[in-house]
């Protein structure tokens, strides 16, 4: 943690609830790690960051390869509509 000008505060805009977070991980005695790590898998998994790709990218195909170059076309026709 860090004290500046008389504010206490962490540095890169982390929150004060992201900084408490790992100020608990800190003082967690060891034996209870598994168990926090684990949840905190399961936690990140539902709604932090994910792999990359999504396991739905990629899903639409269109039957085309040049719809990179062709973009202009496309827009001028209302996304082929």
């Amino acid at each position: 943690m860090i004290v500046h000008g008389g504010a206490v505060g962490s540095i890169c805009g982390v929150t004060a609830a992201r900084d408490e977070l790992r100020r608990l991980v800190d003082v967690l005695p060891e034996e209870q790690v598994p168990a926090a790590l684990a949840d905190m898998r399961r936690l990140a998994e539902r709604g932090g960051a994910s792999a990359w790709p999504p396991p739905w990218f990629g899903a639409v195909i269109s039957g085309r390869l040049d719809t990179s170059v062709r973009v202009d076309e496309l827009l001028a026709d209302g996304f082929g509509g």
